[in-house]
């Protein structure tokens, strides 16, 4: 009887164990908060909008919406599970609803790996597209995310720009740009900023914020803020909230006009790097968020 009965103890202590186990290994949920946050799906997360995982297949998540075109896109391993990785290519969407109306501000947060495109001084460097939100019959859309090389030809030398165009009430646009300079230029006084940012070929988490209240647009790379702060400001600082030309639809890795076939610029090209974890937010993220996001991103979760 006493052998019986130590048999049992030991099977119940066993199931314990595994079940204690079992519960650990489960989506990171006993790794401590980053943030306060447990995932990266946590944050904001009333106010997303949109989610491209990109683990495997184009589908955005929130809306359950598959690209109507892909063009040269395969995937690797990414930042969390896989990634789109595109050569020269992109993924176009057919318009989703949320992404119709905003609040009046916005954010876009994406993981991305893109290397410098100019080989040489008198080389023709392109964009890399990564996120737009487009407008029928223009390059830029709505919003817009990219990396850009201009005259740069070290090839982890990265220069971040996001693009904004908003309908006014007249139908005309009012628009403007952030975007991060690289090192400090001979007119550039005390009111510029300035950030090498040497991303390329490694994966760097973006976010491009436009918040509506005061008119301003800023761009963070891993959770530091890099573009010139001289050129944040638009509208005086007044408010100027965000509203979309219609229709619109996403893309990932190009611009408009590169999707439509109508381009005839030579620096408007579809994108030759790697993409993951895309959310659009209908908000301005804060600096706390954006930091959660970089830092649950780096343990993949």
């Amino acid at each position: 009887m006493k052998t019986n009965k130590i048999l049992v103890s030991a099977f119940a202590f066993s199931l314990a164990f595994a079940s204690f186990t079992s519960c650990s290994s489960d989506s990171g949920s006993s790794l401590p908060p980053i943030g306060g946050y447990n995932n990266s799906d946590e944050v904001a997360a009333s106010s997303q909008k949109a989610y491209w995982p990109l683990d495997g297949n184009g589908k955005e998540e929130v809306s359950n919406t598959s690209p109507t075109s892909t063009v040269a896109t395969t995937y690797v391993d990414g930042i969390k599970g896989q990634a789109a990785s595109f050569n020269y290519g992109y993924m176009a969407y057919p318009a989703i609803t949320a992404l119709n109306t905003t609040s009046g501000s916005a954010s876009i947060s994406v993981w991305v790996k893109v290397s410098n495109n100019k080989a040489n001084p008198a080389a023709v460097s392109t964009t890399s597209p990564i996120f737009s939100l487009t407008r029928t019959g223009e390059a830029f859309g709505n919003l817009n995310l990219m990396a850009e090389t201009h005259g740069l030809t070290t090839s982890d030398s990265i220069q971040m720009k996001g693009v904004f165009r908003i309908k006014k009430p007249d139908g005309t646009e009012f628009g403007g740009d952030a975007v991060n300079m690289i090192k400090q230029e001979a007119w550039m006084d005390a009111t510029h900023t300035w950030a090498a940012n040497k991303i390329g070929g490694q994966w760097a988490h973006v976010v491009y914020v436009y918040d509506g209240p005061t008119a301003t647009n800023r761009i963070y790379v891993n959770g530091v803020k890099i573009s010139n702060s001289a050129w944040e400001v638009r509208n005086g600082g007044d408010p100027f909230p965000l509203n979309h030309f219609l229709p619109t639809r996403p893309v990932i890795g190009a611009l408009e006009t590169v999707v439509n076939g109508t381009n005839l610029d030579t620096w408007n090209a579809a994108l030759k790097g790697q993409v993951d974890e895309l959310r659009v937010y209908d908000k301005t993220l804060t600096t706390a968020e954006i930091g959660a996001l970089y830092g649950l991103g780096l343990e993949g979760r």
